[in-house]
């Protein structure tokens, strides 16, 4: 439900959503909608004074967010020399005409072959197939790898999907035994990748972000701080 609150002689719009959960969270989306979860049984008005002793934190969050999202690059025209990020490397363009579509990286440069290469539309549909199918497989791979440290828990195999997520980078379905990540990791980090599907396991051990939760991440990934920190760096959306 949708909710406004004036902060410092600002309006603050908010999402609250009362679920089951113990503690009463925030959360600043990629996207810079503030969004808050709380028990049923916790006043309206408790809420907005947590709210408003966070006024400098939801600030400088929403700013940061806003700023980083009008920064945002033009859309892209797929001609020789534009830069693309792919698993968290600055990549240049190179656009080639040859008798098929394909697309191939050496690390430094992406060579897209096309038939045409007048044709940007083609050269998308090319360029994001290619991207996609590496986030599917970069993804698939990790959750492979970090599966046997669940396995003894009885978890089985879950099935991973993907889809374009403009706010997240992953979510877990403990009921359909299903994970699901956003198309949009192709372009950050590797270790920022491994972050996400550890995280995304995790949920099969405990549901909510709980202190049991987190205690039991630091376990499988000591770092994850670190890695989640340089994750929040980059901006959630549609790739």
């Amino acid at each position: 439900m949708q909710h406004q609150l004036e902060i410092n002689g600002r309006i603050i719009e908010y999402t609250l959503e009362r679920k089951k959960v113990k503690n009463l969270n925030l959360r600043i989306r990629r996207d810079g909608s503030v969004y808050v979860s709380a028990n049923k049984s916790v006043p309206l008005d408790y809420i907005e004074n947590f709210l408003r002793s966070k006024s400098d934190f939801i600030s400088k969050a929403v700013e940061h967010y806003s700023e980083v999202i009008s920064q945002k690059e033009s859309p892209k025209k797929y001609v020789d020399g534009e830069s693309f990020r792919v698993l968290g490397h600055d990549l240049r363009l190179k656009v080639i005409r040859g008798a098929r579509n394909e697309v191939r990286s050496d690390g430094v440069f992406i060579t897209l072959r096309v038939k045409n290469p007048f044709d940007t539309a083609m050269k998308e549909r090319v360029f994001r197939k290619w991207l996609f199918d590496l986030c599917k497989e970069t993804v698939t791979n990790l959750c492979q790898a970090v599966y046997p440290k669940f396995r003894k828990y009885g978890i089985d195999f879950p099935e991973i999907k993907f889809r374009n997520m403009v706010s997240r980078w992953g979510s877990c379905t403990p009921g359909r035994k299903t994970l699901t990540f956003s198309y949009a990791l192709a372009t950050v980090p590797v270790s920022c990748i491994e972050y996400v599907v550890m995280h995304e396991f995790t949920h099969f051990l405990h549901l909510n972000h709980s202190p049991d939760f987190y205690r039991q991440l630091a376990v499988f990934m000591p770092d994850w701080r670190e890695r989640k920190k340089l994750l929040e760096k980059s901006v959630c959306r549609k790739v």
